[in-house]
């Protein structure tokens, strides 16, 4: 597509979604169907693909039932523990209606970051797909209590709460049953806010808790939006992961005004930058004139190892911390700490 039409399809976009023509029923919004997630690989663009890593498979912990730390490499949750970070309780959603923009793969290195620099972390996996879940190296099969049980059956969030081997970080796990979870909290009373009444019950206990949003714009979106302070919105570097923005800022103001009006876009992180097209400079060129403020200096490129990490149930800093994408999560870390909100 020529550059300059590909301008002006932009600005029709943020001209259209900008402010809400009319406040729509926040129940219709809830019902909005989820589209199918549309899961691509990262392409292997690095020149030195012909090294060849020397890293060994984590062995995936069969969990078990959550309340036996015997059965796993993951530990229970202690919430004895207390963190120390003066944004104490930052809950950041990381959403994007579009699948396949980087979001478990942003959830997973920038929670891992955040607990190297020394912040107690939670990683909330609110997609069924459970890539966060599997990422960190949680047999996501063998999951038993999930973030399901704390939204349908109204588990405490801290029995299902694992401690993960890694540094200051643990994650409340996603499974299969979540698929369901939408249907399920249908006829619930006040079904936006069951993500909120579970995690106003921990907040204080994590210095930051990032969840991890499927790729729809569904009741549970709806419930991780109305649950957090802060929204990371993760955009390709590519044409098409631009055309369903406008219709997410619809969504962030609709719940701002109606149900959580405490909610900020903290940033947006451009992913996947191909260095070597220009359609990739276009798109954050146009990105940053209508985000300003918001857009990361950091831009997380495409690489293998951010590729392989998962695959071996590690995030990159535990991978390959000398890779390009592992430097680029480091940065934009620095980025999330220093700029909370106001």
């Amino acid at each position: 597509m020529h550059i300059y039409k590909l301008k002006y399809f932009i600005m029709g976009i943020f001209k259209k979604f900008r402010k809400p023509k009319s406040l729509e029923s926040i129940n219709n919004l809830s019902n909005l169907e989820g589209e199918e997630a549309i899961l691509s690989q990262q392409d292997d663009l690095e020149t030195d693909l012909s090294h060849k890593s020397d890293k060994h498979p984590a062995q995936k912990p069969a969990s078990g039932d959550n309340s036996i730390p015997a059965n796993s490499d993951f530990k229970n949750y202690d919430d004895r523990q207390s963190g120390e970070n003066p944004y104490l309780g930052r809950v950041i959603a990381i959403a994007n209606q579009k699948g396949g923009v980087g979001k478990s793969t942003t959830a997973v290195n920038l929670s891992s970051y955040l607990g190297d620099n020394g912040y107690k972390t939670l990683i909330v996996d609110f997609d069924p797909q459970s890539n966060s879940t599997s990422g960190i190296g949680l047999e996501k099969d063998n999951i038993r209590l999930s973030i399901y049980d704390v939204l349908i059956n109204n588990l405490d969030p801290a029995k299902a709460i694992l401690e993960t081997p890694y540094k200051n970080l643990y994650i409340l796990p996603s499974s299969i049953q979540l698929a369901g979870a939408e249907v399920e909290l249908v006829s619930s009373m006040k079904r936006e806010y069951k993500f909120k009444h579970a995690i106003d019950k921990i907040r204080s206990q994590f210095d930051f808790t990032i969840v991890d949003c499927p790729p729809a714009l569904g009741l549970l979106t709806v419930n991780a939006l109305t649950g957090a302070n802060e929204v990371l919105i993760p955009i390709q570097c590519e044409y098409y992961a631009l055309e369903g923005l406008g219709q997410l800022m619809n969504t962030i103001n609709l719940i701002k005004e109606n149900l959580n009006e405490q909610l900020v876009i903290t940033g947006v992180v451009m992913t996947m930058y191909d260095q070597r097209t220009r359609l990739s400079e276009q798109v954050i060129e146009e990105v940053r004139s209508y985000f300003p403020d918001k857009v990361y200096k950091t831009i997380i490129p495409r690489n293998v190892r951010l590729s392989e990490a998962p695959s071996y149930g590690k995030p990159i800093i535990y991978y390959d911390p000398e890779c390009k994408g592992a430097q680029a999560y480091k940065s934009l870390t620095k980025e999330v700490i220093a700029n909370g909100p106001a």
